[in-house]
């Protein structure tokens, strides 16, 4: 079986490892939009149009399953796509609820694109998960970049993060949610930041135990028992996706020409 995963870019690597480590015989096709990240500050009208493509794309590569692998995306695009298409669509979103259970203090922060925490999906689940705490939202312009260019622990990437986070922290939060698939990629240096009383929440994991569940429930869903064959494409620089993902992932690959 195939399953197809996709982002504006580099950061769904972070829930590509998680799918990786459940579902190891399986084989993967990850689509990095490059070209277009971050969709934090495209258009809704851009990203579903963008979404359904790459969509359709992977579904002509006979995927059974689709990750979408990106909150915006998620938020704008991901009704569309399972109107669309006739196979499931895993989408990921901030996780309000697993933040809002473990908190002590009542408050919670979450980190975000602009796009994802004015989207209608976003604030119902606000409404839905939030309504007994305290929630800080920050908008994490520009980190996005810093991921896509691999610049992990530069200056930059440090000053931001200080400048989002440290407020958040004086609020009293004990919870934080990484509301974008690249900033688990900062996880080190935003630990370093908000220190060991703070829980710092990404949702890789349960997005791979979802689409475990879901296979497991699919009529004829037999786990593949050989070596996993994954495939990998950017609309952008192959070879610096190449780079990224070596540094990512820890994985040598060959990455192909996205042609949508």
């Amino acid at each position: 079986m195939t399953i197809g995963v996709f982002d504006s870019g580099v950061g769904g690597l972070s829930v590509l490892k998680h799918l990786k480590q459940q579902l190891n015989n399986e084989s993967f096709i990850y689509v990095a939009d490059s070209a277009n990240a971050p969709y934090g500050d495209k258009t809704e009208a851009f990203i579903q149009q963008r979404c359904l493509r790459i969509s359709e794309f992977l579904s002509e590569q006979q995927v059974s399953a689709i990750v979408v692998a990106c909150n915006t995306a998620t938020a704008a695009a991901v009704k569309q796509i399972r109107e669309a298409l006739d196979i499931p669509v895993v989408a990921i979103e901030p996780a309000l609820k697993p933040a809002s259970l473990l908190t002590k203090t009542g408050k919670i922060g979450v980190l975000a694109t602009m796009s994802t925490l004015q989207s209608k999906h976003y604030n119902d689940l606000l409404a839905q998960y939030t309504e007994n705490v305290e929630c800080y939202e920050q908008a994490a312009h520009g980190l996005v970049e810093q991921v896509e260019a691999g610049l992990l622990q530069d200056t930059r990437t440090l000053q931001l993060l200080q400048q989002y986070l440290q407020p958040m922290i004086k609020q009293g939060v004990d919870c934080i949610v990484l509301g974008c698939t690249h900033y688990p990629f900062l996880m080190n240096p935003i630990e370093g930041v908000v220190g060991k009383n703070v829980t710092v929440i990404e949702t890789g994991a349960a997005i791979a135990e979802r689409l475990k569940k879901i296979l497991a429930d699919t009529a004829g869903y037999t786990p593949s028992r050989g070596q996993s064959r994954d495939r990998y494409f950017s609309s952008s620089d192959t070879q610096h996706a190449k780079n990224m993902i070596a540094l990512l992932m820890g994985l040598d690959v060959e990455v192909e020409m996205l042609p949508v």
